[in-house]
C-alpha cells in the first residue's frame, strides 16, 4: 500500500507513522531502537513533558527533553492546563531550540492528570481548550503544533468533533485521535469509525488514527477503513520496536515479505541493546537495567520462556546478569504464531476522576485551579 506522505508543518513524515508518547517508555533509548528499525523513517515523540516543569527547569524534565543528534525532527509532547504556562513553555522551546515539533496532550486518561482537569478531561471545557491551543500556536511561530486526544470523557460526554474543529480553527497542523473515551482507558475495542468521522469533520487538517494497531496489517486496515492520513502506534510496539520496520515495509507496498519475524535469539540481542542504551542514557548500569525490567514480559510474550525464567529476568541487576539469563533460554525458538496481540494495559475504568463540578458546564472554566499544572514530567 502506498500513501501520500504526511505533512506536519515543514516536516514530511514518510511513512505516515508516529510513535505515541508513553510515560516511562518513549525515552531517548527506546526512540533510538524504533528509529533504527524503521531506517530513520517516521516520527518519534518524547515522553509527556509538563509545561510547568519545563518552565521551571525541573532536573528530570531537562533530561527527558534530551534528543539524540540523529533525531530529526525532534518531537516533544507537552502537557498543560494553564494557557499562559503552556504559552511560556512553547516560547521556551522555540527560543532555546529544544525541539522541531510540539504535540499537545489532551488524551492522557490517568487519574492524577484528569483530576486536575488535564489530559482527556480538558477538551470538555471548550473555551479552555481554545485558549491553550491559541497560546501554543502563537508562541510556536513557525514551529508546527499538533494535538492528541480521545473521543471524550465517556459516551455521554463526547468531545472529539468539537475539539477537532477548534483545533483546525486555531491553526493546529495535525490531530491524532485515540478511538476510546477516558472511561474506557485501554479496555474494549477502539472505535475506528470515530476516526473516520473526525476526518470528515476537519478535511483541511491531517488526521491520525490511534488504537488497536498491533501489526503493520492493522495499520493498513485502519487507513483503508477510516481514510486517516497516518497512524499513531503506542502499545503495539511494546517489546516490538521492529514494528516500525514492518510499518515502513507495509506503507511502501512490500507487505508481509518485509516483516520481521525474529527468533528468540534475535529478540534477546535487542533486549540487551535496549538495556545497554538505558544504562548509557541514565549514566548508571544498575539503574538502566532496573528500568529495563518492565520490558521483559513484552519482549518475551508468545515464546516458550515460562514464568520462572521470566521472573529471573525481571530481577536482574546488571547487563552481564541479563546476558547470562537470556543465554540460558532456548534461543533457537522461531517467532511464535499469534505473538502480535495486545500488550501493555488492557483494562477499563468504571469512572473518570475529575475536578468537582467539572461536567456541570462545558463553558465554565472556573473549576481549573491555580495548582492544576503538574510539576513533574513523564506521566
Amino acid at each position: 500500500m502506498t500513501t501520500t506522505p504526511l505533512r506536519i508543518g515543514p516536516h514530511t513524515v514518510s511513512p505516515p507513522v508516529v510513535l505515541a508518547p508513553m510515560a516511562g517508555i518513549t525515552n531517548a533509548p527506546f526512540r533510538t531502537l524504533c528509529r533504527e528499525f524503521s531506517g530513520g523513517r517516521g516520527l518519534f515523540v518524547s515522553e509527556m513533558i509538563t509545561s510547568r516543569a519545563l518552565v521551571e527547569r525541573d532536573a528530570k524534565t531537562m533530561r527527558l527533553i534530551h534528543f539524540d543528534a540523529a533525531e530529526r525532527p525532534r518531537s516533544l509532547q507537552l502537557y498543560g492546563v494553564d494557557p499562559a504556562t503552556v504559552g511560556k513553555a512553547v516560547r521556551m522551546i522555540v527560543e532555546e531550540d529544544l525541539a522541531d515539533h510540539v504535540d499537545l496532550n489532551f488524551g492522557c486518561p490517568v487519574p492524577k492528570v484528569t483530576r486536575k482537569g488535564g489530559g482527556s478531561a480538558l477538551p470538555y471545557k471548550r473555551p479552555l481548550l481554545r485558549a491553550i491551543l491559541r497560546e501554543a500556536v502563537t508562541g510556536a511561530g513557525g514551529l508546527p503544533v499538533t494535538m492528541k486526544m480521545r473521543k471524550g470523557i465517556d459516551d455521554d460526554h463526547l468531545t472529539y468533533l468539537d475539539a477537532g474543529r477548534i483545533a483546525a480553527e486555531e491553526g493546529v497542523t495535525a490531530i491524532a485521535l485515540h478511538g476510546r473515551t477516558a472511561a474506557q482507558h485501554y479496555g474494549g475495542t477502539a472505535d475506528w469509525e470515530a476516526i473516520a468521522r473526525l476526518k470528515d469533520a476537519v478535511p483541511e487538517v491531517p488526521v491520525l488514527g490511534n488504537g488497536d494497531i498491533w501489526s503493520a496489517d492493522d495499520a493498513l486496515r485502519m487507513v483503508r477503513e477510516t481514510g486517516c492520513d497516518g497512524v499513531v502506534v503506542g502499545r503495539g510496539c511494546l517489546g516490538r520496536p521492529w514494528l516500525f520496520g514492518d510499518l515502513a515495509a507495509a506503507f511502501e507496498g512490500r507487505g508481509g515479505a518485509g516483516f520481521a519475524r525474529p527468533t528468540l535469539r534475535e529478540v534477546a540481542d535487542v533486549m540487551l541493546r535496549h538495556a545497554g542504551l538505558l544504562a548509557e542514557w541514565l549514566g548508571d548500569e544498575e539503574r538502566g537495567v532496573i528500568d529495563f525490567r518492565k520490558h521483559v514480559a513484552w519482549y518475551t510474550k508468545g515464546f516458550a520462556v515460562g514464568s520462572e525464567a521470566r521472573g529471573r529476568l525481571a530481577v536482574v541487576g546488571s547487563l552481564a546478569e541479563l546476558a547470562d539469563r537470556l543465554a540460558a533460554l532456548d534461543l533457537d525458538q522461531p517467532w511464535p504464531p499469534g505473538a502480535d496481540g495486545p500488550r501493555g494495559r488492557t483494562s477499563g475504568r468504571s469512572r473518570v476522576v475529575l475536578p468537582d463540578g467539572w461536567l456541570a458546564d462545558p463553558y465554565d472554566c472556573a473549576a481549573v485551579g491555580a495548582d492544576a499544572e503538574l510539576a513533574t514530567s513523564g506521566g
